[in-house]
């Protein structure tokens, strides 16, 4: 059982406008000069929330798996598959976003968050949380008929190729101090959207239950290499977040057995902002001891939710797990792309102090 954190959040804040500029135009030392100051500053703005986990808001990555695809030869960027995201508003222009085709077997060649953990050990005496994206993010995005499977036979065996790179950085980072690993996996949301499991069925060519038990194998391997006594591990999954964007909907009933009852994490960080996530029903599933970290306030929209339906809503959920066994965040992070979701840094502040004002009130 990991460590409760009763304030939670998913890891990623928003990029400050010069920080995004340079990434364009600053030479590599500029670069990190300009990373490290605004890791500082966001280090020191959690430690003044009452954050007891801090990360460095992701700022050394384009997106929230850039740290993978950096550190990992075998990608070619530009061969891309173009994704696109359905905001929820017809009027709501959709999102493109690209990610490399794995076109060569994989080879590691250096550290996954190599660049980030020193850093962060130098410059902080809280708790390090390291989020990393699951293996299972990269075959159904990165696989590309007649180019990959001239190396990989199938999405299967570039999975496994993948989990094994991330077993071996996993274990060391559990080695080397890290009190908090979280796993973002937001494929597991294809399963619980009808489209997605259709497109699942057509596209990957399987059935989608048995590419959600793979998908439960290999992050559970992962978790594994992970386990270390003092060490937390997370499970972060969502709908899409992607300049206030998402791409799928869906309650979690369809797999919420199998999902809390199998994957060997601590925590599940859940999605649950709006009407897309469906209800607290579900989360009976969740075994005895095990935490539910609530995403129950919005990383896409500058409206400020209000304390005392926060407050209620932790309650209902505590009709299906204990009271004790739950924890607030947002529901995702404010930038899982470095451009960020639309609204002002002040109020992403000002939602974690959201958080952190209510975890207070609730559980203290």
């Amino acid at each position: 059982m990991g460590k409760a954190y009763r304030a939670d959040h998913v890891g990623s804040f928003l990029r400050p406008p010069d920080l995004l500029e340079a990434r364009k135009t600053a030479s590599p030392e500029e670069l990190r000069n300009l990373e490290d100051r605004h890791i500082l500053r966001v280090l020191e703005k959690q430690k003044e929330l009452g954050f007891e986990a801090v990360t460095d808001g992701e700022f050394r990555r384009r997106n929230f798996m850039s740290d993978f695809i950096d550190a990992v030869d075998g990608f070619d960027l530009a061969d891309a598959v173009g994704r696109i995201w359905q905001a929820g508003q017809s009027s709501a222009a959709p999102v493109s976003s690209v990610t490399g085709i794995v076109i060569r077997k994989l080879k590691q060649v250096r550290p996954l968050t190599g660049h980030e953990l020193p850093f962060l050990k130098a410059n902080t005496t809280l708790k390090i949380k390291l989020t990393l994206p699951s293996a299972t993010q990269f075959p159904a995005i990165s696989f590309k008929r007649g180019v990959t499977d001239n190396v990989y036979r199938d999405h299967s065996a570039l999975l496994w190729d993948i989990v094994e790179i991330m077993k071996s950085d996993l274990r060391k980072l559990s080695e080397q101090g890290v009190s908090y690993i979280q796993i973002d996996a937001p494929r597991y949301s294809y399963y619980m959207d009808p489209k997605w499991r259709a497109w699942i069925k057509s596209e990957l060519q399987v059935e989608p239950d048995a590419a959600l038990d793979e998908a439960v194998r290999a992050d559970n391997a992962c978790f594994r290499a992970a386990k270390r006594e003092g060490v937390t591990l997370g499970i972060h999954m969502c709908r899409g977040n992607n300049r206030s964007h998402w791409y799928a909907e869906g309650g979690y009933d369809a797999i919420a057995e199998k999902l809390f009852g199998t994957l060997e994490a601590d925590r599940f960080l859940l999605e649950y902002d709006d009407e897309r996530s469906g209800t607290f029903e579900p989360l009976r599933f969740v075994p005895k001891g095990k935490t539910v970290v609530l995403g129950l306030v919005s990383s896409k929209v500058p409206r400020m939710e209000d304390p005392g339906v926060l407050a209620k809503r932790i309650e209902e959920a505590s009709r299906f797990v204990p009271m004790e066994n739950l924890a607030l965040s947002p529901q995702c992070g404010f930038a899982s792309t470095a451009e960020g979701n639309l609204l002002t840094e002040d109020r992403q502040w000002a939602k974690l102090k959201l958080v952190v004002d209510t975890a207070r009130r609730v559980w203290n």
